[in-house]
């Protein structure tokens, strides 16, 4: 049984075990993002960091959609600018930090239409898995739109100068399988097997060591933004290593491993 969150326009259930899935349903304007939307989002996303019971989290929409963006439609001529300004002010920037900063690994199952503030929001999840018939692509170039710098930097981080220019730049629309080749997403499944694999791929990743999990994603997000590490930062991947060794799990892996059967997690 589904929860519904933002009058029902954000459902959340738990597909596989450790595995919560948030769903965007928002059908008549093919999930657009408005600020009942983005508003749950930033609220729920903390609230599924519980301790280990929730170790990954899938965000997916709904009726063969993924999001087409901003919900920009509703928007009236008299307050365009101000209203525009206000969404992407606070709630998108809200929404897109709460899954920035959720310590787990987050997966973005795509379908359908994956366009402007919604592809921001799934190239913001560690990884994305998508439907064959997919379209993606970031449309500000023929809005009169220039994108945010913080939106900019992820698609630099995820696809690079090259693949970011291309995408903003002309404004196109591209497929799953272009997608796939830059980079984009991680891997391309029929569209009637979506589902199916994004509860597969995030309960496979749920089955790891916690520690692991939320260490080793702190350590790659950590090395991408600072290059050249500080001191400090230096210490702090060192003692997250350190602090794995001398974990209750590490040892419970070796004794699982010995006795041939899957490891019972503890997170500590």
């Amino acid at each position: 049984m589904a929860e519904e969150l933002a009058a029902g326009k954000l459902l959340l259930d738990e597909p596989a075990e450790a595995v919560a899935r948030l769903r965007i349903n928002n059908p008549a304007k093919r999930n657009a993002l408005d600020h009942d939307i983005l508003d749950a989002l930033a609220e729920v996303l903390p609230r599924l960091d519980r301790g280990i019971e929730v170790r990954c989290v899938i965000i997916t929409g709904s009726e063969g959609n993924f999001s087409a963006g901003y919900d920009i439609g509703s928007i009236s001529e008299q307050s365009l600018e101000s209203d525009a300004r206000a969404l992407v002010a606070h709630p998108f920037h809200a929404a897109i930090e709460a899954i920035a900063d959720h310590p787990w690994p987050t997966v973005a199952a795509i379908s359908g239409d994956c366009l402007g503030g919604g592809l921001e929001l799934a190239v913001t999840c560690d990884l994305r898995i998508c439907a064959g018939e997919a379209r993606l692509g970031m449309p500000p170039v023929k809005l009169g739109l220039i994108y945010g710098h913080t939106g900019l930097r992820r698609f630099l981080d995820v696809i690079g100068l090259a693949r970011t220019k291309e995408l903003f730049l002309t404004g196109k629309n591209i497929g799953a399988r272009r997608a796939s080749e830059i980079g984009l997403v991680q891997e391309v499944v029929g569209d009637d097997d979506l589902e199916g694999a994004s509860v597969d791929l995030a309960a496979q990743i749920a089955s790891n060591a916690p520690l692991s999990l939320k260490g080793n994603k702190r350590a790659i997000e950590m090395l991408n933004a600072h290059p050249v590490l500080r001191p400090q930062e230096e210490y702090e991947l060192l003692e997250l290593r350190e602090s794995s060794l001398s974990s209750e799990d590490f040892r419970e892996a070796i004794t699982a491993f010995a006795e041939k059967r899957k490891p019972k997690w503890r997170g500590r």
